[in-house]
């Protein structure tokens, strides 16, 4: 007989009636642009819509709700450095638990600022999560504190499988769930919960090229991560011991997405849906954006997990979008240094209908001929192909020019 598994659909119905009336139901749409772009039918659970910004709100209320009297007096301690930590700090400020929050000493201002401010004692200890997790250990025992695990805990991950619900209710003709993939919990109650309502549903899981952790254990091998990705919410090394028995079981597949497609995703939901995804919520639309032929004509079920991406991150990306669409480029002129010939580039451009966003002279840092200039020079066009017009307009008045997008 196989070992029994860590969590059952009716531990989601009863997390379900735990957190109702404090955790809110998020809306589920359909997207029909998206469709359009994709070739699949599309439809999104929108995680973000929680007050702290992501379905991290549904774990730890069921958590908390299974808390006995004592527990909550002797207050609670997690390790995060992101939603996890809000979500905590907030619900736990509001139930009036104490809370602790240990965050690696790297966490941005604003993520500890925020999760301060709800009310949690903030602790800043270690480089990593791992010895930030150490530290908050060391603290529970001292402290006699509950450690309020990100994913490895029934009752988290029975919490988090309350979307699947939700999702199923209101588009219950879904194929495909997509998924991402960190720790594990989320995936673990979404298909606990979605392969008992409709047992022959697919559910994908979604990784990064940078951080596919759970694919790795579950093959057997040891994987290399690296420490940059825009999906830093599921930037996990190490997948939880309970949650990959579940994924093991219950998870039909496990989709690993290039950086690029993350960052297509979290455009294309911006400019379409006019929503702020952050990129781990994103990965599950790039799985479907990496993988059209496969998804063409599935009823595709996207958790878009959580929007708390930083704004600066946010802003590259959407310009490292819009240059890859060739809506922003980057040329390199080489002109005459004599009075007029900026003058005259800017023209044909404007002549062309480019929008100059930015010029930088270069003469003293050019290997080019002394009374040469070199212009770099931003500019703004509808397509790749009105970018491809002001190329050639500049070319036709005997201008060399040099492209240097790096898309």
């Amino acid at each position: 007989m196989p070992d029994a598994l860590p969590i059952s659909y009716q531990d989601v119905l009863n997390a379900r009636e735990n957190i109702k009336g404090v955790v809110k139901e998020t809306p589920a749409i359909p997207s029909e642009t998206l469709s359009k772009v994709t070739g699949a039918d599309i439809y999104l659970k929108c995680e973000f819509f929680h007050f702290t910004g992501s379905f991290k709100e549904r774990g730890a209320v069921n958590r908390f709700f299974c808390l006995t009297d004592e527990e909550k007096k002797r207050g609670v301690i997690a390790a995060s450095a992101g939603n996890h930590a809000q979500a905590v700090a907030y619900h736990a400020g509001k139930l009036g638990i104490p809370a602790t929050i240990v965050m690696p000493v790297g966490t941005p201002f604003n993520k500890v600022k925020k999760t301060e401010e709800f009310g949690a004692n903030i602790v800043l200890e270690g480089e990593t999560l791992a010895e930030a997790t150490d530290a908050a250990n060391v603290i529970r025992d001292r402290e006699d504190q509950i450690f309020i695990h990100p994913y490895d805990d029934p009752l988290i991950m029975a919490g988090q499988g309350t979307a699947a619900i939700e999702f199923l209710e209101t588009f219950p003709d879904l194929d495909c769930l997509l998924v991402p993939i960190g720790g594990g919990g989320l995936i673990s109650g979404i298909a606990t919960a979605a392969k008992a309502i409709k047992p022959n549903i697919k559910v994908y899981g979604v990784q990064t090229e940078s951080y596919p952790a759970m694919k790795a254990v579950l093959e057997g091998r040891e994987v290399e991560t690296v420490f940059q990705t825009i999906a830093e919410g599921i930037a996990v090394k190490k997948p939880g011991l309970l949650t990959r028995k579940v994924v093991k079981a219950l998870v039909d597949e496990i989709i690993i997405v290039p950086e690029s497609a993350i960052e297509k995703a979290v455009n294309l939901l911006m400019e379409v849906e006019k929503v702020v995804v952050e990129g781990a919520g994103a990965v599950p639309l790039a799985a479907i954006l990496d993988n059209q032929e496969r998804f063409a004509g599935r009823k595709a079920g996207l958790v878009l997990a959580g929007g708390n991406i930083d704004s600066r991150i946010l802003a590259s990306c959407l310009m490292r979008g819009l240059a890859r669409d060739g809506r922003i480029s980057r040329f390199k002129v080489t002109t005459l240094d004599q009075p007029g010939g900026l003058a005259k580039v800017i023209n044909i451009i404007a002549r062309e209908r480019g929008s100059v966003v930015d010029v930088v002279h270069q003469r003293s840092f050019s290997p080019i001929a002394l009374k040469y200039t070199e212009l770099d020079i931003v500019v703004e066009t509808k397509d790749r192909q009105h970018m491809e017009r002001v190329i050639k307009a500049l070319e036709a008045e005997g201008f060399e020019v040099q492209q240097l997008n790096p898309f």
